[in-house]
């Protein structure tokens, strides 16, 4: 990929432009065509042409992409600013509320959740529905503790008394386990901290948090941590952990997520559990359950697959029967679709393992013509019998990590399509201007009239096509698949779904 040089600009949305080199007549090109073709509104982070989100799809973008953590183009403080600058520009202060419910229960999104739920505690005030809020936004009882956290830190005293009531509310639901497995004693506010901070209403469980009589909870952590202290020696200690994890995995005493992570040191201290791992990882009720993403999956494959262990293929097996479950939703679409993964240098990490794992999912389901575009574009071809992961691992493989020319889709495209999905950060900059004019030209010529799916899938605030001529979706969850369904009809579906939420 080129190299790039960054200027800070004032133009909103973007907090950085990057420009990329290019000759004069490049540059003359650029000029000649903005006079014939529709002119994008904003220029995007990779320095190219955009078209720029309404606040509202924006937020939601960030709200199902965002872990606050560093991205390719933009460090993690530049997005946790934006998510405070959009929250502060959508008047409908509900609808930041509700993207923010969405986010943690459907995708299971926490820390993006939590600053929203911040900034909300700070600038609505005198409103019935906030406590509510503040109670439903709460999933785990640490999540209430994160709330208050970044509202101190950022706002200090006093804590809001909607804020408050609902987090009060919302921890005198949980039981002792719950208590117990998340009383944090030594993280910056702890539960006992949290409590005396917002008053929740008396439950027994909440007496014994505080008076100390609340016994720790049955985790695998604290049973493994038991485990260290009890052995007097290595082979005591890969014993206790035997049996740490044989009972937790035969009771279903671990989460799923936690089995995922946890996968590689079961295998290794507790070979023969691997059958009742195996039904665990396969329980569809327990992967409905979880909100696990499913770039976790991937995770969980790498590690598997670099271990060497005896029953390492049993489990890569059904690694690749729960991805397949956690897509159930995934639509059957009539006709002829393209799915376009975009394999450009800013995709790599995160995005391209969600992108990477939606298109082998969409080309499985649907028999899609699938391509990947970065400097060039190119169709790459699709095995069906194939595993989701497996195909999924493929494209991510054969990516160039180069440039990003969405002109190339259109100039590649050898047929009419009934819809084309693009799956990419949306940071096109090759050619320097948005796709407008390549599309049309291809349209023209296959007399084509698709539906454009835009999958962002890093949450960057821009858009490479009008947004009133693209349907708009962000982020991978079992919701999000969901809501494809609707598409094919109705441009403004995603948004819906955030804002039928009922508060």
């Amino acid at each position: 990929m080129q190299s790039k040089t960054c200027e800070a600009v004032t133009r909103v949305p973007v907090q950085y432009r990057c420009a990329s080199p290019r000759s004069t007549k490049q540059a003359t090109i650029k000029f000649n065509l903005l006079k014939k073709r529709p002119r994008g509104s904003t220029i995007n982070l990779a320095g190219g042409e955009a078209f720029v989100e309404t606040p509202k799809l924006e937020l939601a973008a960030l709200m199902l992409t965002s872990t606050l953590g560093d991205q390719f183009y933009r460090p993690g403080d530049a997005a946790a600013a934006r998510v405070k600058q959009l929250v502060a520009q959508i008047a409908d202060k509900k609808f930041s509320a509700k993207a923010a419910l969405y986010a943690r229960k459907e995708a299971g999104m926490r820390s993006v959740s939590h600053l929203v739920a911040s900034e909300l505690a700070h600038s609505v005030k005198g409103e019935s529905w906030t406590a509510k809020f503040f109670d439903r936004v709460v999933h785990r009882p640490d999540d209430a503790l994160e709330i208050l956290a970044c509202y101190l830190a950022t706002y200090d005293r006093p804590i809001p008394n909607a804020l408050k009531k609902g987090l009060g509310a919302a921890l005198a639901r949980f039981d002792e386990y719950q208590l117990a497995k998340y009383r944090k004693t030594r993280a910056e506010i702890s539960l006992v901290d949290a409590v005396n901070l917002v008053h929740p209403p008396h439950t027994e469980a909440l007496r014994k948090l505080i008076n100390g009589t609340l016994a720790p909870a049955e985790t695998w952590e604290t049973k493994l941590t038991q485990a260290g202290a009890a052995a007097e020696s290595d082979a005591e200690l890969a014993e206790l952990k035997h049996d740490v994890w044989a009972k937790l995995i035969t009771s279903r005493k671990i989460g799923y997520f936690a089995l995922l992570r946890n996968l590689r040191n079961v295998l290794a201290t507790a070979p023969e559990i691997t059958e009742a791992a195996i039904a665990m990882l396969t329980d569809e009720r327990l992967i409905a359950k979880s909100l696990v993403m499913p770039f976790r999956f991937t995770t969980a494959l790498e590690a598997l697959r670099s271990s060497g262990l005896p029953n390492a293929a049993k489990v890569l097996d059904a690694l690749s029967t729960a991805v397949d479950i956690s897509l159930a939703n995934v639509p059957r679409f009539d006709g002829k679709t393209l799915v376009a993964l975009d394999g450009s240098g800013s995709m790599m990490g995160r995005p391209i393992k969600i992108g990477a794992l939606f298109a082998a999912t969409l080309a499985k389901a649907n028999d899609a013509d699938v391509m990947l575009f970065s400097d060039d574009a190119r169709y790459v071809s699709i095995t069906p019998r194939d595993s989701t992961l497996s195909i999924a691992a493929w494209l991510e493989s054969h990516c160039a990590s180069a440039g990003t020319n969405f002109h190339a889709i259109f100039q590649r495209a050898k047929r009419a399509y009934d819809r084309i999905i693009i799956l990419s950060d949306m940071q096109g900059w090759i050619g320097g201007h948005a796709p407008v004019t390549s599309f049309d030209a291809w349209a023209k010529k296959c007399s084509a009239t698709p539906r454009v799916f835009s999958f962002d899938l890093a949450g960057y605030g821009t858009l490479q096509f009008p947004q009133r001529d693209v349907f708009c979706l962000a982020g991978f969850s079992d919701k999000t698949l969901e809501t494809l369904k609707h598409l094919d009809s109705d441009q403004a579906a995603f948004l819906r779904q955030i804002e039928s939420i009922e508060l």
